[in-house]
């Protein structure tokens, strides 16, 4: 019944949808990815990092299979094996190594970090699937590990120190940037929403065998009010919502404005994390930060369609 529902909402959603509403999904989503790192950072106090994205990934799965169980299931095959083991285990390596690191390093620095995932991929898919990144991705990656040295650098003095959570957060960037070259490849191939859950699925079995095998077991004390309120806001926010969002925001405007729109999920981050954590943003972090983000713009504008609306038409230079 409520897969149905869905499949009505989406069905007449695609039908007429206001431009406007879609860019405000899409600042919703990129705001609920902002807080994601808040809340977690909340619920790894109570609940270990493995077990908590163990969880995740099983709610989102769950999430997945009871809406779109017949989509997925048909699309099942013995190719997709190993793509899904590329996905997942990739995926595993990025939430596993953010997540982690949160009990080292502040939210919103976490999420700076991770965000240069947008520059570092088209380097992965040439190193990857050989097809050689353009110019304005090299300019990027060079104002990215820029802002990357502001963050590094100590207050009150010039030199560089990244900790072990930092450096943990840009494995996790790397590891996310490896994914996305991997999920880009092989959705050409298989269904999406199937790529998706295997990605879940298979990471959430590596998040139980890495629990097992380095974390205790759960404990009663883990269920406090702020743990389960993050566990729940993870789950039906962060994964299901915002994804819903996505979908439909993706569906009615174009990709490259969406991209820019997204990209403010560093600065929601950012935000939620001073106001509700008491974060200290200092001024070479700030410069740091807007040179990743600038660096992320430059990653996602498509400036050949920026050049093409820009460009006089042909009867306005005739005219002139």
């Amino acid at each position: 019944m409520f897969r149905e529902g869905y499949e009505k909402l989406n069905s007449l959603l695609a039908r007429s949808f206001p431009t406007n509403l879609a860019r405000i999904m899409l600042i919703c989503c990129a705001a609920l990815w902002g807080g994601s790192y808040v809340v977690a950072k909340v619920a790894i106090r109570s609940i270990s990092p493995q077990w908590l994205m163990f969880l995740r990934m099983t709610g989102a799965c769950m999430l997945l299979m009871l809406l779109f169980h017949k989509r997925i299931i048909r699309r099942f095959s013995r190719k997709i094996i190993l793509p899904a083991l590329a996905v997942g285990i990739t995926y595993y390596g990025n939430m596993s190594l953010q997540t982690v690191a949160l009990q080292w390093i502040d939210p919103g620095r976490s999420a700076f970090l991770t965000a240069s995932y947008c520059v570092l991929t088209p380097f992965t898919i040439w190193a990857i699937f050989h097809r050689r990144p353009g110019m304005i991705n090299v300019l990027a990656a060079i104002v990215c590990l820029t802002g990357v040295g502001f963050v590094a650098l100590k207050p009150g003095s010039l030199s560089l120190s990244l900790s072990v959570g930092d450096w943990m957060t840009l494995g996790c960037a790397l590891s996310y940037a490896i994914n996305l070259a991997f999920m880009g490849h092989f959705t050409r191939t298989f269904s999406p929403l199937s790529m998706t859950f295997l990605q879940f699925a298979v990471a959430g079995v590596c998040f139980l065998v890495g629990a097992l095998i380095t974390e205790p077991l759960p404990s009663t004390s883990w269920f406090t009010t702020p743990a389960v309120l993050s566990f729940i806001y993870l789950i039906f926010f962060a994964s299901f919502a915002a994804q819903i969002m996505q979908n439909v925001g993706l569906a009615h405007i174009q990709a490259s404005t969406a991209s820019i729109i997204m990209c403010t999920e560093s600065i929601f981050s950012v935000a939620f994390s001073a106001m509700f954590m008491g974060e200290q943003i200092t001024w070479t972090s700030l410069i740091g930060f807007t040179l990743i983000f600038f660096a992320i713009l430059l990653s996602v504008i498509d400036f050949n369609r920026v050049l093409e609306k820009i460009k006089p038409k042909p009867r306005m230079i005739a005219a002139v």
